[in-house]
């Protein structure tokens, strides 16, 4: 135990840096010095500007914003930073009325529900949805609040291969012909639960054909949109939108305001049955403090450019630029051999390590050079697939991107991390010609 902290230790000075100024495209970091090899560090007075590629500000809106910013200084005014109250008691104003419509119309469906933190969402939700006699099948590299909330709801719980339709078919075939453990009842009900786009990978959901499973076997489909909302899909509505899935074949839809939105909070779309239900059970919502009156009117705001209501086009050009960003960012790593999971136009992107020694050397390094990444580690990932996990915004100019490349690009060659060998540039290939 000693020596696994004292390992951890070592590169304490990679986790946990804390920042001086709004999440934007460029921010602050706090230098920090230690006097024992790490094991407790403390600030200094200096600030680091710093190219900010760990955030997930998709669209932008975690800086000031023209349109939103005066709002919600406006709301903070009339409403004050806090309700004091649940949403049942004396919480409810009349601008989360306003936010939970905006969002329902938002992402196609008839009610929704928010509350004031997204991971409470997903933990506090499940063990109402099902309990005991109930199955839920989980992707296998869903969400740590996901798998809480299965947890904590009583309820049987198997795991299907990460994104594999096919495999979610023999274990949905299996389970229905087995029934309830040692009573080999059927099942009350059965719970499919994916994400959008898996936050540790940058996929996106094959979510299609796993909406096709669920209606074949009649299992309820839950949706994760934490890291899609927002972000992808012609007008930001998601992996239904992008993938061509109609949001009525999906039953339950969760998402965060977090990434997309640069506020807090998540939410819980669906039938008006099931979110009038979801209002007289859900602890989260009947016992916790509701969403900051602040934090709700960034939200509606953002919304209200992303669909282009305030009068610009400002939101389709957040739109296409996370998408080009991200697109040409992802290209450009893996012509220069870097390993980098996941899928077009997701803007989460993972640069493989695998060696944990190698997560100090490539944070520091790129800090050195006054760009900032988040490096995962183990528990969050299995030990040896340690990765630095990339998050494009809309903010990023094409100049911020290019000088992360350069220097992704240089530490990536001093840490050795480059396994693909690099493609030739066009000077190359005339000149191989010639």
């Amino acid at each position: 135990m000693g020596y696994a902290s004292t390992a951890f230790d070592a590169y304490n000075d990679c986790f946990d840096r804390p920042i001086a100024s709004a999440p934007d495209a460029w921010f602050d970091v706090v230098e920090r010095y230690s006097n024992d090899n790490n094991k407790t560090l403390k600030r200094t007075d200096k600030k680091k500007r710093c190219l900010n590629l760990g955030s997930y500000n998709y669209l932008g809106f975690a800086a000031s914003d023209e349109y939103c910013t005066p709002r919600v200084i406006k709301t903070l005014r009339a409403y004050s930073a806090s309700t004091c109250s649940s949403r049942v008691d004396g919480g409810t104003t009349l601008l989360h009325n306003e936010l939970e419509e905006c969002v329902a119309k938002f992402v196609g469906k008839p009610a929704a529900v928010v509350f004031g933190m997204g991971y409470v969402t997903n933990s506090a939700i499940l063990p109402v949805l099902v309990g005991k006699g109930a199955l839920i099948i989980s992707d296998s590299l869903n969400h740590n609040s996901i798998v809480n909330g299965a947890r904590g709801s009583g309820a049987t719980i198997r795991v299907f291969q990460h994104n594999t339709p096919s495999h979610l078919e023999e274990v949905l075939r299996e389970q229905i012909a087995d029934g309830q453990p040692r009573t080999h009842r059927p099942w009350k009900k059965i719970l499919v639960i994916v994400e959008g786009i898996y936050s540790m990978e940058g996929e996106l959901c094959k979510l299609p054909e796993i909406v096709a499973v669920c209606k074949k076997y009649k299992a309820y489909t839950y949706l994760d949109e934490a890291h899609s909302i927002g972000a992808v899909g012609k007008s930001g509505k998601g992996v239904c939108e992008l993938l061509g899935v109609d949001t009525a074949d999906v039953d339950i839809m969760m998402g965060t305001f977090t990434k997309s939105f640069g506020s807090c909070g998540g939410y819980i779309a669906g039938s008006e049955e099931l979110i009038r239900y979801l209002k007289h059970t859900c602890p989260a919502h009947m016992y916790a403090n509701s969403i900051s009156p602040p934090a709700a009117e960034q939200i509606i705001s953002a919304i209200q450019v992303i669909l282009g209501e305030d009068g610009s086009s400002r939101g389709a050009q957040k739109l296409a630029r996370i998408r080009e960003n991200s697109n040409f960012f992802r290209s450009e790593l893996q012509k220069m051999g870097f390993e980098v999971l996941g899928d077009n136009d997701s803007p989460v992107m993972p640069i493989m390590l695998y060696n944990p020694a190698k997560i100090p050397a490539f944070s520091r390094e790129c800090l050195k050079h006054n760009v900032a990444v988040v490096t995962v580690a183990f528990p969050a990932t299995p030990l040896l697939l340690a990765r630095a996990r990339i998050c494009i915004s809309a903010s990023h100019s094409r100049e911020d991107l290019t000088k992360a490349l350069e220097v992704i690009s240089q530490v990536g060659d001093l840490v050795g991390i480059k396994y693909f060998p690099v493609e030739p540039t066009k000077h190359q290939e005339v000149k191989k010609m010639q």
